[in-house]
């Protein structure tokens, strides 16, 4: 059953299903993988480090099939938009931050601009600042988001309201066509899907994560700041990590302010990772993980879970 929707028009995409841009995981290759497959492939610039944009842009430009790329707005600048730009990507995606000094160079480009949002503030920015399409990101998503959000199931529709006619996505806690359905039952145009594909053979992921992501639960997920403090990451303190277990988390759980008064401790951290004692990377994974078990090609999970979708919107319908 096709399932046609504001998103799948706007972009001309086959399915209502976009890869979360993932820093570090969503490069070049998994991102055409998902555009060849019917969905709209995010290529993950994160900060913009114009090397690996290099790198990474003509193999997902090469694809032939709609696509974009995500930056993270607090890290970013507009020469590393400008780059991406050069490519003639579909769509530019900002997340996490202010993307207002983006927004209008994009649209200059003639890309639609995507805006992920993580709370109704953020949301009602969005709006105003035009974006063409909206996502709304719920608590269950892994990797990077709100400290103080709200669950997908009750944020998604609050969002489709205040942006109506703008499409919005749903993400967070999405591993199946299941929860694809819903996010179109919620009235949403479409699905941002970020953990799931991670879990892929096209990934850029070292083989360790992939394992723990197959092998792990949603109840190993835990969002918390620990493991930026311990890497000295820049983050935002607005946006914790939802990650699976680590020794981090057990030893400083509670006491992040002291840890991010402690020096020591965050050179022990490096040190614990050259010596192998800890993962190299936190592991990002959503509460959906348990629906992750097998690294399928991009790809082929982009028409399963299409097809998944359907089979559960008929269910929903009787049929």
């Amino acid at each position: 059953m096709a399932l046609s929707t504001a998103f799948t028009k706007l972009f001309g995409v086959q399915h209502p299903i976009a890869l979360a841009p993932m820093g570090g995981s969503a490069g070049g290759a998994l991102a055409a993988a998902v555009s060849r497959g019917g969905g709209l492939g995010l290529l993950g610039a994160g900060g913009g480090e114009a090397d690996w944009l290099a790198r990474q842009l003509p193999i997902v430009a090469g694809a032939g099939k709609p696509w974009g790329v995500g930056f993270l707005s607090w890290a970013t600048s507009v020469d590393a938009v400008e780059q991406a730009l050069e490519h003639n990507p579909r769509a530019v995606m900002l997340s996490f931050g202010d993307p207002s000094p983006f927004v209008e160079r994009v649209r200059e480009a003639g890309v639609a601009v995507i805006i992920q949002v993580t709370d109704v503030e953020e949301a009602r920015q969005a709006v105003d600042l035009g974006a063409d399409v909206i996502v709304a990101q719920g608590t269950e998503s892994g990797g990077h988001g709100a400290r103080q959000g709200r669950s997908t199931l009750p944020f998604v529709p609050v969002v489709v309201d205040l942006a109506e006619p703008v499409p919005v996505l749903a993400a967070g806690g999405i591993a199946d066509g299941r929860g694809v359905a819903a996010a179109l039952a919620l009235g949403a145009a479409g699905a941002l899907i970020g953990t799931r594909f991670q879990a892929t053979t096209e990934a850029l992921v070292d083989p360790s994560i992939a394992k723990a992501l197959v092998q792990g639960s949603g109840e190993d997920t835990e969002r918390s700041s620990i493991l930026d403090i311990a890497r000295s990451s820049r983050w935002p303190s607005k946006y914790t990590a939802r990650t699976l277990g680590h020794p981090y988390l057990d030893q400083w759980r509670g006491r992040e302010a002291e840890l991010a008064e402690n020096p020591a401790a965050r050179l022990a951290y490096q040190a614990d990772v050259a010596r192998g004692d800890v993962p190299p990377l936190p592991v990002w994974a959503s509460e959906a993980i348990d629906l992750i078990t097998d690294l399928p090609l991009a790809a082929d999970l982009v028409a399963t879970l299409a097809a998944e979708a359907g089979d559960a919107l008929a269910r929903a319908r009787g049929h």
